[in-house]
């Protein structure tokens, strides 16, 4: 036997004896953090056990909390998640984006402070990047840091800060020099939310949630020890983190899946629409599901493709956009097709004749529209698809 096919049947054994029944199939994942508690006994146990065994973050050193696993390993930690359908005990932009990015650019002070916390889901990041007059151009972002010796003040405003209202920490863009070309003066700082000086607003979408929010930063404080990389260097460091975010390959750690929202598409089209010998009645419907689910699977497997091909585990550089720009259309396409299949039960908002789940769905229609935009709007995935991967001229 050989040492991967060894560690393959440890994998397996440990899983079965150890994630719980509810942290498998659909259903809730912890972002960490301190002002959100975990509802579900189990998904508490899958993150406490995982996080002492570091599956949290698998390919993270140790010293970090990870489990320091090398790529041929990870890939057989995903084959075994997917196995039986156990979900990632950790998400949030603390595995996904900020850990990962200071891995690459963070020092060892800022490493051993910040990682292993993140790993044992302790703490829950948001991000401040976009600006009422900084969005697809970010590099036009006003918010200012003023050195104040060993640390710096930051007076300004973000927009569609994710969950902002439940961060206990951001990562933040900050103008720290205006009097350079507008891409060089820009400083990559982390601080705490829970501070004097910060100010959180949700924002009411049109789904009825609140998942974005105004924050704003009024002498707020951020500590020298947390400047990332170096003074005026910080867009080197957002692109990398932007990279991270639009990979979706963080997703893989869920069983190398896109995450359901709802029931099957094809379980839901029986129930309205009916089946005749075992199939959906509707020949378009089912053509159309038909084609979601084979596009999801190709889409899943070229992200796989795609970290077996990549030196250790490491996220690609721009070919991110292409997951960005495919995984967010393909998601709306999904929420477009429960509509279709729900009928007039898929414009249910409140009131009788609509099931909490008609009204789940079309709320969470509404809310999907802004995968388009979030992360860098489909247009901007487009240009550097055009310009950094197919090296198209401008």
């Amino acid at each position: 036997m050989s040492a991967l096919e060894g560690f393959r049947e440890e994998v397996r054994a440990w899983l079965d004896e150890s994630c719980p029944p509810g942290a498998r199939g659909t259903g809730e994942t912890s972002s960490g953090g301190t002002k959100v508690p975990i509802q579900g006994s189990d998904t508490k146990r899958w993150l406490e056990v995982c996080a002492e065994k570091g599956y949290t973050v698998p390919n993270w050193p140790t010293q970090y909390g990870g489990a320091g696993l090398e790529k041929d390993e990870y890939l057989v930690l995903l084959d075994e998640m997917r196995r039986i359908e156990a979900r990632a005990p950790l998400g949030g932009m603390g595995v996904t984006m900020i850990g990962p990015t200071l891995l690459e650019y963070g020092n060892e002070d800022q490493k051993s402070r910040h990682l292993p916390r993140i790993a044992r889901g302790e703490i829950r990041w948001c991000q401040g990047y976009s600006e009422p007059g900084a969005g697809s151009d970010l590099a036009s972002l006003r918010t200012r840091a003023e050195d104040k010796g060993d640390h710096f003040v930051i007076n300004g405003q973000k927009i569609w800060t994710s969950g902002a209202q439940y961060a206990d920490w951001i990562f933040c863009l900050t103008r720290t020099d205006p009097d350079v070309p507008k891409h060089e003066g820009i400083s990559f700082l982390l601080f705490t939310m829970d501070q004097p000086g910060v100010t959180v607003k949700p924002i009411r979408l049109i789904s009825g949630t609140s998942p974005f929010c105004e924050t704003f930063f009024d002498d707020a404080i951020a500590q020298k020890e947390d400047l990332v990389h170096e003074l005026n260097k910080g867009w080197t460091v957002a692109k990398r983190l932007l990279q991270h975010e639009r990979s979706g390959i963080s997703r893989l750690a869920s069983g190398d899946r896109e995450r359901q929202v709802g029931r099957p598409l094809a379980a839901l089209a029986k129930e309205y629409l009916g089946e005749e010998n075992g199939r959906i009645a509707d020949d378009g419907i089912r053509t159309a599901i038909a084609r979601q689910n084979i596009n999801q699977r190709a889409f899943g497997l070229t992200q796989r493709r795609t970290v077996e091909e990549a030196e250790g585990t490491k996220t690609p550089g721009p070919a991110t956009s292409i997951f960005k720009f495919y995984g967010a259309n393909m998601r709306k396409n999904a929420a477009e097709l429960q509509m279709a299949i729900r009928g007039t039960h898929g414009i249910g908002w409140e009131g009788e004749g609509f099931s909490e789940e008609d009204i789940s769905a079309t709320r969470n229609w509404l809310g999907g529209k802004a995968g388009s935009i979030a992360g860098g709007t489909n247009e901007v995935q487009l240009n550097i698809i055009a310009k950094r991967v197919l090296g198209l001229p401008d």
